[in-house]
């Protein structure tokens, strides 16, 4: 049996181990309304993907310690010095500098509010979130960018105040470990794996 594949790097180097390409076996189409004729067949094929985060690892890292970080340059020449932004960026748009990390966590506790909102009743076909989907961008103090994310629970209007809750058991070390909930949402109601 195939050992799916495994990543890791060393010496600044990704070392890949194992299989990242599995096949399995053609099954027949048939046509049911023409004496179940044979008209094709499956080609099943799982594919893994490796995506990088780069300087970016650090923000879906700390989701995992339920920690939301956002970035801000401060280069003495930058038109936009103290521009902070979340979702997070490695370097100023403006001046291509880095940015500083910084640790937004109690301002988004603090003053996270709904600036607009979209209810999605379907969605792809590898969406790992329940339908409806309540999508929401979030605009909170000290933050000069919009964050799209999800409301996990309750009914989404603007102005809501919500707070971040983060997958703390069992990551994916992915964006869909950051959430928000209405404030005041009590911690028995949160969803499993999701802890303030």
């Amino acid at each position: 049996m195939a050992m799916f594949g495994q990543v890791f790097v060393k010496k600044g180097k990704y070392r890949i181990k194992g299989d990242f390409h599995h096949l399995a076996a053609h099954t027949p189409i048939r046509d049911a309304d023409n004496a179940f004729s044979l008209c094709g067949v499956t080609n099943p094929r799982e594919l893994t993907y490796i995506h990088s985060y780069g300087g970016e690892a650090v923000f879906f890292e700390s989701l995992s310690r339920g920690t939301l970080l956002a970035s801000r340059c401060e280069h003495h020449a930058c038109e936009c010095r103290g521009t902070t932004y979340l979702p997070f960026r490695i370097y100023c748009p403006d001046c291509l500098k880095r940015n500083r990390v910084i640790d937004v966590t109690d301002e988004a506790k603090r003053s996270a509010r709904i600036y607009t909102f979209m209810v999605c009743e379907r969605s792809g076909a590898f969406s790992l979130l329940e339908k409806p989907i309540k999508f929401i961008n979030i605009a909170f103090d000290g933050i000069d960018t919009v964050l799209m994310s999800y409301l996990s629970l309750g009914e989404p209007r603007i102005g809501m105040e919500v707070v971040p809750i983060f997958k703390r058991r069992d990551p994916s070390y992915t964006i869909l470990d950051l959430s928000w909930v209405p404030k005041g949402t009590p911690a028995e109601e949160l969803k499993p794996g999701f802890e303030f």
